[in-house]
């Protein structure tokens, strides 16, 4: 059998696997793609009474790649038939009787159709070179995606690379201890306080891997994501480790609306166990275990308040570090409610541009109207409320509703159906009767009973 030789194949493929961090196999595959297609391209040259080829006409040929003798072969899967119409997928049956006599009709036999290596052409050796950058790219890719597609919702360590306009490109290394791979962080992902500086590391939570043909990185990062939070509450208390403490829920602004309010996030903790505070195990003795936490989020404002199934004192909690004086839930079922405080402290129970009363409501899933205990009217209250139910009532009717609604209408059907047959069974004078009795069922009767 021929063979195209090329010189230096063995190092070439060491050398790729090398640089890029390629298997050798995935190498070896992208190079028998690439060399396929530096074949269709002579092939294209050579059967110029047939230029339009479609998509599956080169699909019988593969490259047969030896590593050892440094160099490739082409092999073709063709059909046996009485009469050729194609070449580059039939052949003759009288041909290959030839060699082999038990040879039939409809049988496939694979052939060597390895050009010499000066009729390869230099336009196929350049697309041949292009197609394997492609290709090592796309085996790149999807390493990437096979070994992250797993880490996707976990902290990783990202060291910054570079800044391409308001991204920044960092390095991250995944737990299988695989090289570099380049990463995303947004801006929008990013925190305020964070000094992006060349080569500095950063913990970042991993939001997304992308999938199919993507320029530049694959994985998106984020420092602003509530998971973040969670895992390095979870890595410096060992009671969440070890499922003692649990974490409800996590409501965090990492980038407000203004420039002149910080981060600041709400963490709802709780336990079952009778004998462990969760809050003072997330603060640990004296700060240490939230210092830690709040310094690698840059100074971020931490509450950890204590969940309850009661959602009074969940929503009084939620709202530390403001008094409350008393929680009216004036519609449970809209999840809306009346938070009194007193005077002195509206200001922080709303915080700095409503990002405490706003972290509070997100963190319950309550919508909170903050009041003054002093001011707060009952009765003018109680009337908006009802009203607003009314209105409410009447525009998405509640099941009781319709179910009220059912009876009535059952109730008339039946009158429909009873009357006709007391009218059918009356006489003339039980009808005159009846007709004085000023519509009331029982007087009806009671002229039905009339001799």
């Amino acid at each position: 059998m021929s063979m195209v030789t090329l010189t230096g194949l063995r190092d070439m493929i060491d050398g790729i696997s090398r640089e890029r961090n390629l298997p050798k196999l995935a190498v070896q595959a992208a190079l028998r793609e690439a060399l396929l297609k530096g074949y269709e391209r002579y092939r294209r040259t050579q059967r110029l009474d047939n230029p339009n080829f479609d998509e599956e006409y080169f699909a019988n040929f593969e490259i047969e790649l030896d590593v050892e003798e440094e160099g490739f072969r082409v092999l073709a899967a063709k059909t046996i038939v009485e009469e050729v119409d194609n070449p580059d997928h039939q052949i003759a049956l009288e041909e290959v009787q030839e060699v082999a006599a038990e040879a039939q009709p409809g049988d496939t036999v694979v052939l060597d159709v390895t050009p010499d290596k000066d009729d390869f052409g230099r336009m196929a050796a350049i697309q041949t070179k292009q197609v394997l950058a492609q290709k090592l790219r796309d085996q790149q890719r999807k390493l990437v995606q096979e070994e992250f597609q797993d880490l996707e919702g976990t902290v990783l360590q990202a060291r910054v690379l570079r800044f391409e306009r308001q991204s920044v490109i960092m390095a991250v290394n995944s737990s299988f201890g695989q090289p570099e791979v380049e990463a995303e962080l947004l801006k929008r992902d990013q925190l305020p306080n964070d000094n992006y500086r060349a080569n500095a590391t950063f913990k970042v939570y991993l939001k997304k891997v992308s999938e199919g043909a993507h320029r530049g990185p694959q994985l998106l990062v984020s420092r602003a994501d509530a998971g973040l939070v969670v895992y390095l509450f979870a890595n410096e208390v060992p009671e969440i480790e070890d499922e003692i403490v649990r974490i409800v829920a996590v409501a965090r602004e990492a980038n407000p609306p203004s420039r002149f309010v910080g981060p600041r996030t709400k963490i709802a903790v709780d336990t079952l166990e009778r004998d462990v505070d969760p809050v003072g195990a997330c603060i640990g003795a004296r700060g240490s275990r939230i210092q830690v936490v709040v310094n690698e989020l840059r100074g971020e404002k931490i509450d950890v308040i204590r969940w309850s199934p009661d959602p009074a004192t969940y929503i009084s909690n939620a709202l530390s570090p403001a008094r409350v004086d008393e929680v009216r839930l004036v519609d449970p079922e809209g999840r809306q409610t009346h938070v009194l405080v007193p005077d002195d402290q509206l200001s922080l129970a709303i915080g700095k541009e409503g990002q405490n009363v706003r972290l509070a409501a997100r963190l319950t899933g309550w919508k909170i109207d903050i009041k003054d205990s002093a001011k707060y009217d009952y009765e003018a209250e109680n009337e908006k409320i009802a009203a607003a139910l009314e209105t409410r009532r009447q525009l998405y009717p509640l099941d009781e509703d319709y179910e009220e609604y059912e009876d009535e209408e059952q109730d008339a059907i039946d009158t429909e159906y009873v009357a006709p047959e007391i009218a059918v069974n009356r006489s003339d004078d039980d009808q005159e009767a009846g007709a004085a009795a000023d519509g009331s069922g029982v007087e009806s009767d009671d002229a039905l009973k009339r001799p």
